[in-house]
C-alpha cells in the first residue's frame, strides 16, 4: 500500500483538499491524478478536476476496472455540481453496475444516488423514486447518507410532500454533522432553504400573496381550484387538467382565475389571449371558439358562464 495515496485519501474524506494536493500534487500516477481530480472538484476548479479524473480512468489499467468505476462517479458528481446535465448517464449507470457486481457497496450506493438526484433535476422523479426504493442508506458511511437523502428530499419537494422532505433533510443534516465536511454542511444547509422560502405567488381577489411550500401542498389538497401557473394545469383536489398544450386556453383559465370572483372583460381576455391591442370582429369570433373549448375542458372542474 502506498502510505502517501492513503494519507491523501483520509484528507480528501475529511473535507481537506490542500492537505491531499501536499501529498501528491507532483505525482502522475493514476491513484494520484484521481486525487487531485477530487482534490480540486472540493476547491470549485471544476474543469481541471475533469481533466485530472479523465487522466486517471485512463491511467488506470483495464483490469482495475473499480477504479475507472469510481473515476467516473466522480466525474458524474462534478457534472451534478455544475448543472452540466447533458454528462452521459449511461457511463454513470454501467460505473454503479460495475461497482455492485466487485462488492463495492458504498461507491455502488453513491452512484445510484448521483443518478437519482440528476434524474430529479431533469423531471424524471418517477425513475428516481424507483431507484431509491426500497434502500436502506443506514449502513452507508456519512457521505453517502447524505448523497442518498438528498436525492430523497429533491424528490418530496418536487412532489410538494413537505413532511417527508423535512424528515430527508434532518437525516441529511445529521449525517453531514456526522461526516464534519464544511462544504456538505453548506450543501445541505442551502438544499433546506426551499422549504423556508417563498416558492409562489398566491393571486386571489386582486390582492398576491407569497408562499411556502408547505403553504402550497395545503392550498392544493384543500379542494380549491386552482390554475397552477407553473405547470400549467388546472387542478381542484386529485382532479388535474393540463393545458400545457393549448396556451391560448391557459392564457385564458388564468384571466378568469385573476379576475375571480369579479368577472374578466372582454378586453382583458382578449389581451392576455392573444396579444390583441386593438380587438376586430375576427378577434371576438375567436374568442368565442376559444371559451367553447374551454368550457368543455373545464366541465369537470368549474363553470364558467359569459
Amino acid at each position: 500500500m502506498d502510505s502517501m495515496i492513503n494519507a491523501a485519501g483520509r484528507a480528501l474524506a475529511t473535507g481537506d483538499p490542500l492537505g491531499a494536493l501536499k501529498r501528491v500534487a507532483l505525482r502522475d500516477d493514476a491513484p494520484a491524478l484521481a486525487l487531485r481530480g477530487i482534490a480540486m472538484a472540493q476547491l470549485g476548479n471544476f474543469a481541471k478536476a475533469k481533466a485530472l479524473l479523465k487522466s486517471a480512468a485512463r491511467a488506470f489499467s483495464p483490469k482495475e476496472a473499480v477504479a475507472r468505476a469510481r473515476c467516473v462517479v466522480a466525474e458524474a458528481e462534478i457534472a451534478l455540481v455544475s448543472r452540466d446535465l447533458g454528462w452521459p448517464d449511461k457511463a454513470l449507470r454501467a460505473a454503479r453496475t460495475t461497482l455492485q457486481a466487485h462488492g463495492d457497496r458504498v461507491n455502488a450506493a453513491y452512484a445510484g444516488s448521483l443518478e437519482a438526484r440528476r434524474l430529479v433535476l431533469i423531471g424524471r422523479l418517477d425513475e428516481a423514486e424507483r431507484l431509491l426504493a426500497g434502500f436502506d442508506p443506514g449502513p452507508l458511511p456519512p457521505v453517502a447518507r447524505v448523497a442518498h437523502e438528498l436525492a430523497a428530499a429533491g424528490i418530496a419537494v418536487r412532489r410538494l410532500r413537505t413532511k417527508a422532505a423535512r424528515a430527508a433533510l434532518g437525516r441529511a443534516a445529521l449525517a453531514a454533522y456526522e461526516a464534519n465536511i464544511p462544504a456538505l454542511k453548506a450543501e445541505v444547509e442551502s438544499a433546506s432553504l426551499v422549504l423556508n422560502m417563498p416558492v409562489a405567488r398566491l393571486v386571489s381577489k386582486g390582492l398576491e400573496t407569497p408562499l411556502q411550500l408547505d403553504e402550497v401542498e395545503a392550498l392544493l389538497t384543500s379542494g380549491a381550484l386552482v390554475v397552477d401557473a407553473c405547470r400549467n394545469v388546472v387542478r381542484k383536489g386529485d382532479t388535474v387538467v393540463s393545458l400545457a398544450t393549448r396556451p391560448v386556453l391557459f392564457a385564458l383559465a388564468r384571466t378568469l382565475a385573476e379576475a375571480w370572483p369579479a368577472d374578466a372583460s372582454r378586453e382583458a381576455l382578449l389581451k392576455r389571449a392573444f396579444r390583441a391591442r386593438h380587438a376586430d370582429e375576427s378577434h371576438r369570433a375567436r374568442l368565442r371558439v376559444e371559451m367553447g373549448r374551454l368550457r368543455a375542458e373545464m366541465n369537470a372542474l368549474a363553470e364558467i358562464n359569459a
